[in-house]
């Protein structure tokens, strides 16, 4: 085994490692937080981490040819997709009525997200 052999496998289980803690870490998250808002903070940012950490141990053991490059892809697939479909999560569960723990409250103006509730017209 050569030295640069020796470098690639010690990058891969690096990344390997890496994604698998981040992995874990959202599950974690997943599974205690207490809402749907915290829950999907934890799954949303740790798994984006942690599964492109995996693409990139994949890129790293395939020499970046053949299957290498299609981990690129699905680094940038997952980079603009989870954000998107967090935040999309996100906006359904206020409009449902799902409130923050605690005396948490959603901002009354600036939010861009309509409260539900009747305004009385300017006379």
């Amino acid at each position: 085994m050569t030295l640069i052999e020796t470098i690639q496998y010690a990058a891969v289980a690096g990344f390997v490692l890496v994604g698998s803690f981040f992995l874990l870490v959202g599950t974690i998250g997943l599974i205690r937080f207490p809402n749907v808002y915290n829950r999907l903070h934890a799954t949303s940012k740790a798994t984006t981490l942690g599964a492109a950490s995996m693409f990139l141990a994949g890129f790293v053991y395939f020499d970046g040819q053949g299957v290498a490059l299609e981990t690129l892809v699905a680094i940038v697939f997952l980079f603009l997709t989870a954000p998107t479909g967090g935040h999309l999560i996100s906006r359904s569960a206020r409009k449902m009525g799902v409130d923050f723990t605690d005396d948490v409250e959603w901002p009354l103006s600036g939010a861009g997200i309509d409260r539900g509730e009747a305004e009385e017209p300017d006379d």
